[in-house]
């Protein structure tokens, strides 16, 4: 598979991806980039032992936990008082607040149901966060249980 091709397949599954875990749209199309830059690099060392898909999705996944690990060190009181968090306006207000409540959970949660959204197989989901199929599916149900309650909570 030629790099522009997997780019144009995967391009917005990696870029709902990263938004699942920063929420921000700029920060989540520089993640996206970020991994495109490491899959042209490592492409020709792919060795098919996995889906082009899987592949590219854990290079996503540990790209995101490295960012979120610098933001760790780095806490928003450090920031100057005038900076004010960004809002996303080009996005539906409900598709907004899902973003917004799959960054509030735990790193794991997040990457699962991130992936679930992109309709990634339970089975290589397994493979990428390195967990049992049949604890993925458990995990699934609980997120999507914590996410619609989330929802009710929120008036919807």
């Amino acid at each position: 598979m030629v790099f522009e091709d997997i780019y144009e397949l995967y391009w917005q599954k990696i870029f709902r991806l990263c938004m699942g875990y920063v929420n921000d749209t700029d920060l989540a199309q520089d993640l996206a980039q970020e991994t495109f830059i490491i899959v042209w690099q490592q492409l020709p060392k792919f060795r098919n032992e996995s889906s082009i898909g899987t592949w590219i999705f854990r290079i996503a996944s540990n790209n995101c936990l490295r960012r979120i690990e610098k933001e760790k060190k780095f806490s928003k009181a450090d920031l100057p008082i005038n900076l004010e968090e960004k809002k996303q306006e080009s996005m539906e207000p409900q598709i907004q607040l899902l973003y917004q409540f799959i960054s509030e959970l735990p790193e794991t949660d997040r990457i699962i149901i991130s992936l679930e959204l992109e309709e990634v197989k339970q089975a290589e989901i397994a493979q990428i966060t390195g967990l049992s199929e049949a604890n993925i599916r458990v995990k699934i149900h609980r997120i999507k249980e914590k996410l619609t309650q989330k929802f009710r909570n929120d008036g919807y």
